[in-house]
């Protein structure tokens, strides 16, 4: 006989002692979160409560006389979960009166893969991922932060706190689940053809944060394209609304969809919709799906070893470093043809000597003030030879702001721009440096 059957005997054998002195043998007032199917007691119902078992993570509860089948009284297992233990019957009789409004609301799982969460946001750790059609009890409404869909508008509906039969507990927006109320008897479950539970590869798939693979590319030069990097394309798999989104330049799809159907290993097609997916890896995703014209387009996306605010976050830090460099080694330069260039710590600049620049490097609206940016990279052929790279993004006067890019160096006694014109640069690299640019040397004041 095993220890837990041995347990079971024991305190089973023990329920006429219980009953006998239940007054004076109950550990606490119970009341009930989850109903109890055989004897029927809906949820919100107090019961005496007289052993809790962490072995078979149960407790023993007395039966409430409206539920006996007979006049004796009877003993009910509750799992742990399923029922508030108080300290006596009053404070279970009031608790039960807080409970009342959502005593008997339960409900159902309209999507798959629809997650609860540890807080109410969208962006809280997932404690539990709910299947097509799975029943949870609502336990309260919370206050949160609003659920967004990929248009980025707020989706109707609230958060509740949740607890599904096997006792997760935790945040789900409402918009994915239908609501209804329960008492008694069984709680019937559409049959589902396919369950993914446990799918381990879909749980990767669903978590992750997927990008466009050129922003993989992007990552791995170390060359960050900030402007590019929070448009925020990728592939969202639309876990809280029902509606994935493919999201590239040019490209701003939603697929609504009743549930996310394995096809294969590694492979999922989304039920009402033409979006299939395939995890290439951990790491990357291929996605197909139909365009507006019904014509079949494929995508790859990729997860990135951290988030693109984080990446963001820490390229703005580097291209500062790279500025206060500059700026602590003047903030003011001077050139005997060229003026003087005078720094700000905020990243802005005044150049009165700019009106001498070669005739055609600066418009007519252009004014002798603006924004340096540090955005652009020497390629890695001249990395030994400059410093880096330097923007003078110039305020005009009318019309779309002027941009001049210099290679410089930070010299014993000051500062060397190098011109580089637009031939020369491919996207945010500097690929080249010319024999016959202008080359301006700056002494530190």
């Amino acid at each position: 006989m095993g220890f837990r059957h041995f347990f079971r005997v024991v305190v089973f054998a023990l329920f006429p002692i219980l009953a006998f002195s239940a007054c004076s043998k109950t550990i606490g007032w119970g009341v009930l979160l989850w109903y109890v199917e055989e004897p029927a007691i809906p949820s919100g119902t107090v019961v005496p409560v007289y052993v809790r078992s962490n072995i078979e993570q149960l407790w023993i509860a007395g039966v409430p006389e409206a539920y006996r089948s007979g006049d004796k009284e009877e003993m009910v297992e509750i799992p742990l979960a399923h029922l508030e233990l108080t300290k006596n019957q009053k404070a279970a009789e009031k608790r039960a009166l807080e409970f009342q409004e959502y005593a008997h609301t339960y409900a159902e799982t309209l999507q798959d893969g629809l997650p609860v969460r540890d807080q109410p946001e969208n962006n809280s750790r997932r404690v539990y991922r709910l299947k097509l059609g799975e029943i949870v009890k609502v336990l309260r409404k919370a206050e949160g932060v609003s659920a967004i869909s990929t248009t980025g508008a707020p989706l109707p509906g609230d958060w509740l706190v949740v607890l599904t039969e096997n006792g997760a507990v935790g945040y789900c927006f409402s918009y994915r689940l239908k609501l209804f109320e329960h008492e008694t008897g069984p709680l019937v479950q559409e049959k589902r053809d396919i369950d993914t539970a446990g799918d381990a590869n879909l749980d990767i798939m669903l978590s992750r944060i997927w990008y466009p693979e050129f922003y993989g590319n992007m990552v791995a030069s170390g060359k960050i394209n900030i402007e590019n990097l929070s448009k925020g394309w990728g592939f969202d798999s639309g876990t809280e609304s029902g509606t994935a989104r493919v999201f590239l330049p040019n490209v701003d799809l939603r697929f609504p969809y009743n549930r996310i159907k394995k096809e294969a290993d590694r492979n999922w097609s989304f039920e009402g919709s033409t979006l299939r997916v395939s995890l290439r890896s951990e790491s990357n995703l291929l996605v197909q799906y139909a365009d507006q014209n019904g014509q079949q387009r494929s995508a790859v996306f990729v997860s990135l070893p951290e988030t693109a605010e984080n990446i963001i976050r820490k390229e703005n830090e580097r291209r500062q470093a790279l500025f206060q460099a500059i700026y602590a080694n003047g903030p003011s330069f001077s050139s005997v043809n060229f003026g003087t260039i005078i720094f700000t710590s905020g990243g802005r600049f005044t150049w009165a000597g700019a009106v001498n620049l070669p005739q055609g490097m600066l418009g007519e609206t252009a004014l002798y003030s603006g924004n340096v940016d540090m955005g652009r990279y020497p390629d890695k052929a001249l990395e030994e030879s400059y410093d880096g790279a330097i923007v003078m993004v110039f305020d005009t006067v009318s019309g779309p702001k002027e941009e001049l890019t210099f290679l410089y160096s930070m010299e014993p006694q000051g500062l060397r721009f190098e011109y580089v014109p637009a031939a020369n640069l491919d996207g945010l690299t500097v690929t080249r440096s010319d024999a016959y640019s202008l080359v301006i040397y700056f002494s530190a004041e």
